[in-house]
C-alpha cells in the first residue's frame, strides 16, 4: 500500500481518460471476436495464430504498423529456459511499436493469446460465444487474459490517434505458450532482442498491483501395484488405492509445513505463502465404460509453489527426500515405490520488484490517480512469464490488470469497466515513464 495519495498524475490520468473515450465500444468488440477465436494450447500444441490476425487487422485499422513472427527457432535456442516438449511451428508472436524520441525510457507492454481448455464441466453457453451481460463479458480466456491485452492495445492506439510520440518506446507484445508454464513466446520475444526498461504483464489482478509472483512444480506421483488378472480369482488382489490415502497424509503434511512457514517481502501476509496443492486423483474412474474392478495404479498431481526467494531446487530435493522416508516407513511403499514424474519439466521460479523501486512508484501513483484511491500493491496467488522477463532478462515487471473471475473454469467472465480502467492507468503509467 502507498500512504499517501500522489497528485502529480492526475493531469496525466485524466487526458489518458480522454484518450481512451472514443475507444470504449470498439475494444469491447474487440474482445468479443478475440474469444469467438478458439485459442486452446495443450503441449505440445497451440493454436494461437488465427487470433493473433484479428488483433493484428484491428491496429491496422487504428493506423498501428503491427508485426507477426514466427517463434519457431525457439526450439533450437539453448536458452535455459527452453521448454523441450512444446512445439512452435505456425505459432505466432505479434508485437508493435511506437518508436519514441530517445528522451525517455521505454515500456513493453506483455500479454498471452493462448488459454487452457475449457475444461468437462459444463459452461452455461459456449466457451468461445463471448456473450455481453451486464457489463460483462464472458467466455474462454477473457479473464486469463484477452481482457488485458485489449487493454493494452487500446493504450497504444490512443497514443497513436493522438498523434503522441513518447519519449522512449512503447512496445505491445501478443505471445504464445504462456499456459502449462510454458513462456516459450515470451522467450521469443526476448532472444529476437525486444526489450524495454520496465514492463507491465495484464493478467487479471482486480485492478489491484502484483509486484511478485510464485514459483512453481507440477508432478505426478505414480503407484502401480498388483496384476489386475488376479481379479475375479483366489489371489490376493494388491491394490493402491487404500495406501494412496496414507500418500495423501504425506502430502498434507507439506501443505501443513508450507503453509506454517513465515512469508517474506510481498508475500509477508500471506495466510499460505506457498501453498501445496491436489490437482487430481486418479484410480479407475466413476464411469459406466469402466468395468467394476479394482485399480492396479493410482496417480496424484501435485502443485507446489514456492516464495521469489527461495532456492527451488534445494526445496524440490527436500521433497523428494521427504517422499523417499516415507515410502521406507511404509511396508506398501516399500514394495511399491512411488514414480515421480515432473509434468512440465523445470520449474518456474518467482520474482519480485522492490516497493521502492521507480517503476513501482510509477505505476502506483498511475492507478491512484486513475482510480482516484489508493490502490492495493500486493502479490500474485500463482506464476506466470513475469519471472522470465525480470530475472531471466533484467527487465522491472509488474502485474496490473482488469476484474472478473472465473479463470481455468466455467463461465470465465471480465468486467467491461475495469477494461478501460486497465487501459487508462496504463496509459497514464506509459505518459509518465516513457516522457514525452
Amino acid at each position: 500500500m502507498i500512504e499517501t495519495l500522489p497528485t502529480s498524475n492526475s493531469a496525466l490520468a485524466k487526458e489518458a481518460r480522454k484518450l481512451l473515450r472514443p475507444l470504449r465500444r470498439e475494444l469491447v468488440d474487440l474482445l468479443r471476436a478475440l474469444i469467438r477465436v478458439n485459442t486452446v494450447a495443450v503441449p505440445p500444441n497451440g493454436n494461437e495464430t488465427p487470433a493473433q490476425l484479428v488483433l493484428r487487422d484491428f491496429l491496422l485499422e487504428k493506423n498501428v504498423r503491427p508485426e507477426l513472427y514466427e517463434t519457431a527457432f525457439v526450439a533450437e535456442s539453448r536458452s535455459r529456459w527452453r521448454r523441450k516438449d512444446r512445439r512452435y511451428a505456425g505459432r505466432k508472436n505479434l508485437i508493435a511499436r511506437l518508436r519514441g524520441s530517445g528522451r525517455g525510457k521505454s515500456l513493453l507492454l506483455n500479454g498471452h493469446m493462448d488459454t487452457v481448455p475449457p475444461g468437462k464441466s459444463q459452461w452455461s453457453t459456449s466457451p468461445w460465444a463471448g456473450n455481453l451481460r451486464k457489463s460483462r463479458v464472458y467466455g474462454l480466456g477473457s479473464f486469463d487474459m484477452k481482457g488485458g491485452l485489449v487493454a493494452q492495445a487500446g493504450v497504444i492506439c490512443a497514443m497513436k490517434a493522438a498523434g503522441l510520440r513518447p519519449g522512449g518506446d512503447l512496445i505491445f507484445e501478443s505471445v504464445v505458450d504462456e499456459e502449462w508454464g510454458g513462456g516459450g513466446g515470451t522467450l521469443a520475444a526476448r532472444l529476437r532482442g525486444d526489450s524495454a526498461d520496465a514492463c507491465v504483464i495484464s493478467e487479471g489482478t482486480q485492478l489491484e498491483i502484483f509486484r511478485a509472483t510464485r514459483g512453481g512444480f507440477v508432478v505426478d506421483l505414480i503407484v502401480k501395484a498388483g496384476d489386475p488378472s488376479a481379479y475375479f480369482s483366489q489371489s490376493e488382489v494388491l491394490s493402491p488405492a487404500i495406501p494412496v490415502g496414507r500418500l495423501l497424509g504425506w502430502v498434507d503434511s507439506w501443505s501443513k509445513k508450507r503453509r506454517n512457514m513465515k512469508g517474506l517481502g510481498a508475500y509477508a501476509k500471506f495466510p499460505d505463502p506457498a501453498p501445496v496443492q491436489v490437482l487430481a486423483i486418479e484410480s479407475n474412474r466413476l464411469d459406466p465404460e469402466v468395468p467394476l474392478s479394482v485399480p492396479s495404479d493410482a496417480t496424484l498431481r501435485l502443485y507446489f509453489q514456492f516464495l521469489p526467494q527461495e532456492d527451488v531446487q534445494a526445496v524440490i530435493s527436500d521433497i523428494r527426500h521427504s517422499l523417499k522416508m516415507f515410502e521406507k516407513s511404509d511396508p506398501f511403499f516399500r514394495s511399491y515405490p512411488v514414480q515421480w514424474k515432473p509434468l512440465l519439466g523445470s520449474p518456474l521460479l518467482g520474482h519480485e520488484l522492490p516497493l521502492e523501486h521507480p517503476w513501482s512508484r510509477c505505476m502506483i501513483a498511475s492507478v491512484a490517480a486513475t482510480l482516484g484511491k489508493e490502490p492495493v500493491v500486493t502479490a500474485a496467488p500463482y506464476p506466470c512469464d513475469a519471472f522470465l522477463i525480470h530475472r531471466g532478462f533484467g527487465i522491472p515487471t509488474l502485474l496490473f490488470g482488469p476484474k472478473g473471475a472465473g479463470a481455468h473454469n466455467p463461465d470465465e467472465y471480465v468486467e467491461t469497466e475495469s477494461i478501460m480502467q486497465t487501459a487508462e492507468a496504463l496509459l497514464t503509467a506509459a505518459l509518465e515513464w516513457c516522457g514525452g
